[in-house]
């Protein structure tokens, strides 16, 4: 697989560097690694073939050995279901620019990255269904139906509860999350402020789907980042909206294992 190609890869790899945070003018963000989204399985020329976990301490090896050198990165995007190769030169000239303390090692990539299972990780994302008139999810910007949110200014979150005591750990307090557009393919950070004084039910005002039913779909094949969708576009009158509270009947029993349906 040369630099720039692709191929199909259905099933996630079992392990991987899941990346949290591209820093910004770094080497890695002249790339187009996306957190959340992406995950390292290895390097060019390694023998990973998706069922062999990575090994971090020696492509933290291979990493130092490529300062001042193209180094092809395997990265699997959970978002399109395949692995790519993704070119990079580590260096250090550009962290040496930036406040750090004192003995702290310098990143060569630019890359915040934690070993995972990719297929877990995956689950763990809260749909939002529906955004209350006047609520602080609505202040934020939270589209129901359309976002997703995917983790938090502190890191990933792995259980359904997490989500929902953050934000009571948060009232009266700002709490930064990432939330993923499926309408325009776009990631971006919210801040939400859960409080008990705005005057409706709840801590934000939204109704959270979590599970199997609630997953990111797909995004069409050959949708470029960023354009908006046909549905959305003006003259398209081809489009069927679905009220929140329809057509999930029979996905929020818990006990059922496949989805579940929660107020904040």
């Amino acid at each position: 697989m040369g630099a720039g190609q692709s191929t199909s890869q259905a099933h996630p790899p079992e392990q991987a560097l899941h990346v949290l945070r591209v820093t910004p003018h770094s080497p890695a963000s002249l790339t187009d690694i996306e957190p959340y989204f992406d995950f390292v399985v290895g390097f060019e020329g390694d023998t990973l073939d998706g069922h062999t976990s990575i090994d971090a301490a020696k492509l933290e090896a291979i990493v130092e050995a490529h300062e001042g050198r193209v180094l092809n990165l395997l990265v699997w995007s959970s978002k399109r279901h395949y692995t790519r190769v993704v070119p990079v030169t580590p260096s250090r000239t550009w962290s040496q620019k930036a406040a750090a303390p004192q003995g702290a090692k310098p990143s060569l990539l630019g890359l915040s990255m934690r070993m995972c299972e990719p297929e877990a990780t995956m689950d763990n994302v809260w749909h939002v269904l529906d955004v209350i008139e006047g609520s602080p999810a609505e202040s934020a910007g939270l589209v129901p139906m359309g976002d997703w949110v995917l983790g938090w200014s502190g890191g990933v979150l792995s259980q359904e509860n997490d989500f929902y005591e953050l934000v009571e750990a948060h009232v009266d307090k700002p709490l930064r999350v990432y939330v993923y557009s499926h309408d325009f393919d776009a990631l971006r950070e919210v801040v939400l402020v859960p409080n008990r004084h705005w005057g409706g039910d709840g801590l934000l005002g939204c109704v959270f789907g979590f599970g199997l039913l609630h997953r990111i779909p797909p995004q069409p094949e050959g949708r470029q980042p960023g354009t908006t969708p046909p549905e959305l576009q003006d003259g398209y009158d081809d489009a069927i909206f679905v009220p929140a509270d329809e057509g999930y009947d029979d996905g929020y029993s818990q006990g059922e294992g496949r989805a579940s349906r929660g107020a904040c």
